[in-house]
């Protein structure tokens, strides 16, 4: 492997992968070779260097650091160490660097396993929007040994603007997980007091000016409120209540694990769930203000 210009590959070229993959294509020195299923996915890269590979397998063939961009952990355990899988063939990269939302124990898993195949692991979830990734303006939080992150270090700067070392393998999960938890609780509390306020007299446009002065301003009030739940535009392949509920999952896994009981991410589970069930699967998670506003409320708690 060059250390000047180590050969990249890249696994998923999905809402968030295709900006990363393409700004790693610009601006590395090196060769990139990139994967999806999808045949229009690779359209993104069509004013690139990226060189299209058909298959996983012919990934781990040409590429020493391998990024991923996938749906969760069951996928990234597939790619790494399934059949035909980046581990799986006599030729494998040195370092694969997962960019994916996973289950930490699912990160420390991949990378026991791989770590006794001779490849290095890295998780380093992406937080931020899609207009951050396609800008190259991410914030990414990484789990790794020392040595690892002192590696991709460089190259995760070609998609990020902030990019934290929050401790060994499974940290960056713990921190992602952390951050779209308080994001997914915050918009639901924005959802009940944006429905409060405009039934008491307040127009939404003006409460969140007047809220985004004081205290209660947040990323969420300044993003998801404004753009999408003051216009109530929830558009079909954003970021989903299924999606919520899978971080969400992950999150009181953890919990659960560290002997927490996580009240507030247990009520925005069963808000999401709702959400979901009642005429917004698949579209923009902050149409949760629609579920408040009709007052069908969160889903009943369940015991298990």
């Amino acid at each position: 492997m060059s250390d000047s210009a180590p050969r990249i590959g890249f696994v998923g070229l999905g809402v968030m992968g295709g900006p990363m993959c393409a700004n790693m294509a610009k601006k590395h020195a090196g060769s990139v070779i990139a994967f999806d299923m999808v045949e229009q996915a690779f359209e993104i890269l069509k004013d690139t260097k990226a060189e299209r590979a058909a298959s996983v397998a012919e990934v781990a063939e040409k590429a020493d650091i391998v990024f991923l961009s996938l749906p969760g952990g069951p996928q990234v355990e597939q790619v790494c160490l399934g059949e035909n899988g980046l581990a799986s063939g006599s030729r494998r990269p040195a370092l694969i660097v997962d960019l994916s939302t996973t289950a930490v124990s699912d990160a420390r898993s991949v990378a026991e396993r791989l770590s006794a195949l001779g490849v290095g692991f890295a998780d380093a979830p992406v937080a931020r929007t899609r207009e951050a990734a396609q800008r190259g303006e991410l914030s990414i939080m990484v789990g790794a040994p020392q040595a690892i992150f002192a590696q991709i270090d460089p190259l995760l700067a070609y998609i990020a603007s902030d990019v934290t070392h929050c401790g060994e393998v499974g940290c960056g999960q713990v921190v992602k997980l952390i951050n779209n938890a308080l994001l997914f609780e915050n918009v639901v509390a924005l959802a009940e007091m944006m429905v409060l306020g405009e039934r008491a007299g307040v127009a939404p446009a003006t409460l969140l000016d007047a809220v985004s002065k004081g205290s209660g301003d947040s990323f969420a009030l300044r993003n998801h409120a404004r753009k999408a739940m003051l216009p109530r535009t929830f558009p079909d392949k954003a970021f989903s209540p299924e999606y919520t509920l899978k971080d969400i999952a992950g999150v009181i896994e953890l919990a659960e694990q560290m002997g927490v009981t996580a009240h507030a991410t247990q009520l925005a589970k069963r808000y999401y769930a709702s959400t979901a069930k009642n005429g917004f699967s698949g579209r923009y998670f902050p149409s949760v203000i629609e579920i408040v506003d009709r007052d069908i409320g969160p889903e009943p708690e369940t015991k298990t």
